[in-house]
């Protein structure tokens, strides 16, 4: 692959990756919607109906309820839901969200441009009409558009014009498949199809004065209204709308948020649960042994590169050595640690922890040693044993050859193998290493990719050791092999494909 497509591709390489789960299977199925509501994580004090206050001061969580996905779905966008009165703060919430968020496509949706254009008689008495009523909203077209980016596919989103208080008809705003949707608006809960929709639904509580305040404000400035029509709509409609439907759906929330945007803990929190549901694949909630490297551009981009069969063999060495050194790394953070003291340079104290020292790395050979020159990066002078067992297929395995270190029963031993597929030849390996006096807790086994019905594999045979990998697959061909996966890894790594 030329020099200017490899950085293309790191260039253009957009969102975090997840795969889909299959458990049952061993071949391919259709993709089905999966759907995984959920609650947030908060800063917090109960509240009646089991939302958490996320008030900055404390730090407690609601209750989980994730309802995992069809087999072989891939994951849908995780879409939040912001609530709240007139000028709360709910822009403000979902910009400082987006802008903590920024290694994800992150997409804002107002429930404002789904107003229905005014016809020239409504016009004609606009003062009079009530736009904090459900009925000022084209709640279907709402639906319509958010079903579509739950689908991963691309909308026009209309564009309203608050002076003229009709829709641009030429004008739309396109907007893209992403990981997070945001759906921000003061009647977003008061549906019971929108709210649906959600996995996430914030409420941002603002006292009454500093609301109407801000109302005065924006609706001056921005949409060209003097300050006695603001007031004046404000008395007649807006007010009784939040007591009649706004204030109402405050029950629905999972976090509701004093203080809007000032309350920096809150949404810290907030952003922190975001990217825990993004970055957990489903499996990882079935086996909590399975650990999966998060996923940022840069990783995304790596798997793009290494995945694709056109790439030269001094590209895919390159890529494959940065993110097995990746994996290695995350590997290395499960071992144990000892809390140890240091004096610094500044004759300063530093308690700091100290490596577990023993430890060694065993490769399945051949493809396990690939990830050898990782291993020995990170840990100097590291012993490694190898195990070779023959495969044919996915019945055939054959333990044929094996050397490990003498005192191997007292190391904690890292397992390399860059591609888990069935899980037969891993088990094999594992089971030696057990009989050999390796208690299995003390085994974690490192992959570039691994399929699902591998990981179920391993993991229900052997539920003590940890799994860590940077990506889940999709699952594993009529052949056995793990799609969309790395082709042949030996042979493209050791440069024998041809």
């Amino acid at each position: 692959m030329p020099e200017k497509a490899v950085d293309d591709v790191m260039d253009s390489a957009v969102g975090a990756h997840f795969s889909g789960l299959r458990l049952e299977a061993l071949r391919l199925s259709s993709p089905s919607a999966p759907s995984s509501p959920s609650s947030a994580k908060a800063a917090a004090v109960a509240h009646p109906n089991g939302a958490v206050y996320a008030n900055g001061t404390a730090s407690s969580s609601s209750a989980e309820a994730a309802e995992l996905a069809s087999p072989s779905a891939l994951r849908q966008p995780f879409v939040i839901g912001v609530s709240g009165g007139t000028a709360s703060g709910k822009t403000t919430v979902c910009d400082m969200i987006i802008q903590q968020l920024h290694d994800h496509r992150v997409v804002l949706v107002n429930q404002d441009s789904f107003y229905r254009g005014l016809t020239a008689e409504e016009s004609a008495h606009a003062q009079d009409y009530n736009f904090d009523h459900p009925d000022a909203f084209d709640t279907e077209q709402l639906l319509e558009c958010m079903g579509q980016l739950k689908r991963a596919q691309p909308v026009n989103v209309p564009i309203y014009d608050f002076k003229n208080h009709r829709r641009c008809s030429e004008s739309f705003r396109k907007v893209n498949a992403s990981d997070v949707i945001i759906l921000e608006g003061i009647l977003v809960f008061h549906d019971q199809r929108v709210r649906n929709l959600m996995d996430m639904k914030i409420f941002v509580d603002t006292d009454a004065d500093i609301r109407l305040a801000r109302r005065i404000r924006r609706d001056t400035v921005e949409r060209g209204r003097d300050v006695s029509s603001v007031l004046d709509q404000y008395g007649r409609f807006v007010k009784p709308a939040f007591d009649d439907f706004v204030l109402p759906s405050k029950k629905y929330a999972d976090v509701i948020i004093p203080r809007g945007g000032d309350n920096h803990v809150a949404i810290d929190l907030i952003v922190q649960h975001i990217r825990t549901k993004l970055g957990q694949h489903d499996l990882c909630k079935i086996f909590p042994n399975v650990y999966v490297v998060q996923s940022t551009f840069q990783i995304r981009g790596m798997h793009t590169l290494i995945r694709d069969r056109d790439i030269t063999t001094p590209d895919f060495v390159f890529y494959s050595d940065r993110l097995i050194r990746l994996v290695v790394e995350h590997g290395l953070g499960h071992l144990p640690f000892t809390e140890k003291q240091i004096i610094t340079p500044t004759a300063s104290v530093y308690m700091g922890v100290e490596f577990c020292k023993k430890l060694c790395g065993v490769s399945i050979v051949r493809s396990g040693e690939s990830m050898e020159n990782a291993l020995r990066a990170c840990c100097k002078g590291i012993k490694i044993g190898k195990i070779l067992i023959h495969r044919v297929g996915d019945n055939g395995q054959q333990l044929i050859y094996h050397k490990l270190p003498m005192d191997i029963a007292e190391r904690h031993v890292l397992l390399l193998d860059p591609v888990l597929g069935t899980g037969n030849s891993a088990n094999q390996a594992i089971e030696l290493l057990i009989r050999k006096g390796v208690p299995e807790e003390r085994i974690i086994f490192l992959n570039l990719i691994s399929a699902p019905e591998g990981i179920q594999c391993v993991c229900n045979r052997f539920p003590r050791l940890k799994i860590v990998t940077s990506e889940i697959d999709t699952g594993l061909s009529e052949e056995f092999r793990v799609i969309p996966g790395l082709g042949e890894y030996g042979d493209r790594y050791f440069g024998t494909d041809n």
